[in-house]
């Protein structure tokens, strides 16, 4: 079962803007943090093992190490439909059910 991993425009800039952020003090941490970041989207391809998400119709998937939340939806055939990565979200931010963090 492999599904095709979709970016969102929004989680892409998520994404940038988290990275650009680490990266104004520690250049190769916002590497790491990217790469990790990537590998557990693209794990989501053979095993979407997230949690249910607070908005209706999604997920969420805890990245182990890192205090980030990678929120997507599924869709299509179970077996190999897409995965899309609507937001990459760090813990501290505070959202109510049915929206997203601003």
């Amino acid at each position: 079962m492999t599904r095709r991993i979709n970016w969102s425009r929004e989680a892409l800039d998520d994404l940038k803007g988290e990275v650009a952020y680490i990266a104004a003090d520690n250049p190769r941490a916002a590497q790491q943090v990217s790469d990790t970041l990537t590998r557990t989207a693209a794990a989501l391809s053979d095993m979407p093992t997230g949690r249910p998400g607070r908005v209706t119709g999604t997920y969420e998937k805890t990245v182990t190490g890192l205090r980030y939340i990678i929120a997507y939806a599924l869709t299509g055939d179970p077996d190999h439909g897409v995965v899309t990565i609507l937001h990459v979200i760090h813990t501290s931010r505070d959202w109510q059910p049915e929206s997203w963090p601003r």
